[in-house]
């Protein structure tokens, strides 16, 4: 006579599923009571909802001022808008404004010093009124987070533009 090789394992799930079902009804009384007191005494507490401001439309009334986005002239009052090429060249304005990298700050006083790194891995101090990168740019301003500097270009007239 042949025994079934999956006996055991019927036999266990049934003892199991037995097990399951008498422990189930016994103890969910007791569950549901703890459940209820333990609910009672919770008090939730919503935010009440933001009042909301009511929309206040903005008219632009700046038609006859120049456009922020458009390169403009730059009136040194001297007539000529090229930069100064006589003037004796600083350090960071050997490289282009794309490989040097502003890496820190330094506060002396009241001046922040931007501590910029260039490709050949030096560090150099650069403040308001430094020069830095190949097209003529002046540092405008310096804060804790960026360096702000306006460059000087040629358009397609061959007059001097600001960037």
């Amino acid at each position: 006579m042949m025994r079934d090789q999956s006996f055991p394992a019927v036999a266990l799930m049934l003892s199991v599923a037995a097990l399951i079902g008498g422990c189930a009804g016994s103890d969910e009384q007791g569950l549901r009571a703890w459940m209820n007191e333990q609910g009672a005494n919770v008090r939730g507490k919503i935010d009440p909802i933001p009042s909301m401001r009511p929309y206040e439309p903005f008219s632009y009334n700046a038609f006859d001022q120049a456009d922020p986005f458009k390169p403009r002239k730059i009136d040194t009052g001297k007539g000529a808008n090229a930069p100064d090429t006589t003037r004796r060249k600083e350090a960071l304005e050997g490289f282009p404004l794309e490989s040097l990298a502003m890496v820190g700050t330094l506060q002396r006083g009241r001046t922040v010093v931007a501590l910029i790194k260039t490709s050949d891995n030096r560090v150099f101090q650069a403040r308001q009124g430094n020069h830095a990168g190949q097209n003529f740019g002046v540092i405008t301003a310096v804060t804790d987070g960026e360096i702000t500097l306006k460059e000087l270009f040629q358009d397609g007239a061959g007059d001097w533009a600001e960037r």
